[in-house]
């Protein structure tokens, strides 16, 4: 099992700055680099002072120029919100630039709020996402391409350049539901998913998804990886677990307002609202602890067959002690777990 780190792009405090978050992301991304992990994510979203990246390909671009190793995985580009002639050559061109480790995670988008903002309901996310993929994969794949559907209608064209990586830049699906994990599988993608602040059995069922679909491709599919992303922190203390568990809490309380909840935005900063989760029944649901309880929680990860656990920091704690987590995974827990994974280009199944 190798190791992710997802770039921390929430800050509770609005006045922090965007100059100062993505320093902040940069820095982390050359500390794993150093460290060995193989990979980072970079996340999109707009409008919102949770997982804020409006242009993940931008900031892949400036990884990839600041590192020497680790593949830089977007997590995920909310493609309803594109025009897939724009976003292709983009795609494109990232590749290029980052000298092929983009790994172009893809999702329909999850907040409502910001997606009604741009133009793009959740009602209609779904369709469009399978319309935009479909546009996507043909662009990248296919020299003259003409499409006459619902969301794009346009006469033959080709995307310049064309890829260098074939047959196309890696694409890995973003998928939640088992079902939706098992039906993406079949179709030859990589799969990266999260349980959110779900139990362990959730956790298990979207791995046996995967695996399902996997096992029906026979051989064809003996390639495909799944990489699971869990809120995740080290800690030196109980005191210092408590503390971040706290932290963690009142991230969701935010996140879930916009992900399943009424969406309460205010000058870009989302409000924190009542869970009906508990403090203690989300610390069991979620990865913060010493190393060594680290190695104990994370061996049912390793024993189900997950290719890439995603550490997802994204709490609102300090840069200084971000980067002191990162350091203790890397020195007291990836040993224990790492077979340095490198993930293949997907294949399509027609």
């Amino acid at each position: 099992m190798e190791f992710n780190h997802f770039l921390s792009a929430y800050y509770p405090d609005t006045s922090y700055g965007g100059d100062r978050l993505y320093a902040d992301m940069i820095e982390q991304a050359r500390h794993a680099d150093r460290l060995g992990y193989a990979s980072v994510s970079i996340p999109e979203h707009h409008l919102i002072n949770i997982l804020l990246t409006p242009g993940p390909l931008l900031m892949a671009v400036k990884v990839a120029a600041e590192t020497k190793r680790v593949n830089i995985m977007t997590s995920v580009a909310v493609l309803p919100l594109h025009d897939m002639r724009v976003f292709a050559g983009e795609v494109v061109m990232a590749d290029i630039l980052t000298q092929g480790r983009l790994i172009l995670g893809v999702g329909r988008g999850a907040f409502g709020f910001e997606m009604g903002r741009m133009g793009v309901p959740m009602e209609i996310s779904r369709e469009k996402f399978d319309e935009s993929l479909n546009v996507l994969i043909a662009l990248l794949t296919e020299e003259e391409v003409a499409w006459d559907g619902k969301y794009y209608r346009f006469d033959p064209m080709t995307i310049m350049p064309r890829p260098v990586t074939k047959p196309m830049p890696h694409i890995m699906m973003a998928a939640v539901a088992p079902e939706a994990i098992y039906h993406s599988t079949k179709r030859g993608f990589h799969i990266q998913t999260t349980p959110l602040q779900g139990s362990n059995e959730h956790m298990l069922k979207q791995v046996d998804a995967f695996k399902r679909g996997r096992a029906e491709l026979g051989a064809a599919g003996s390639h495909l990886t799944l990489s699971l992303s869990r809120v995740a922190f080290l800690t030196r203390s109980e005191a210092d677990r408590r503390r971040k568990i706290e932290l963690a809490y009142d991230y969701y309380s935010r996140f879930d307002n916009v992900y399943t909840g009424p969406g309460e935005v205010s000058h870009g900063a989302i409000a924190a609202l009542p869970r009906k989760q508990s403090v203690e029944e989300l610390a069991q649901n979620i990865l913060i602890c010493t190393p060594d309880e680290m190695v104990e929680r994370l061996a049912p990860y390793a024993e189900a067959g997950i290719d890439e656990a995603i550490f997802n920091m994204n709490i609102g704690c300090s840069q200084s002690e971000t980067l002191d987590a990162m350091q203790l995974l890397a020195e007291d827990v990836m040993p224990h777990f790492s077979r340095n994974v490198r993930l293949q280009p997907h294949r399509v199944a027609q």
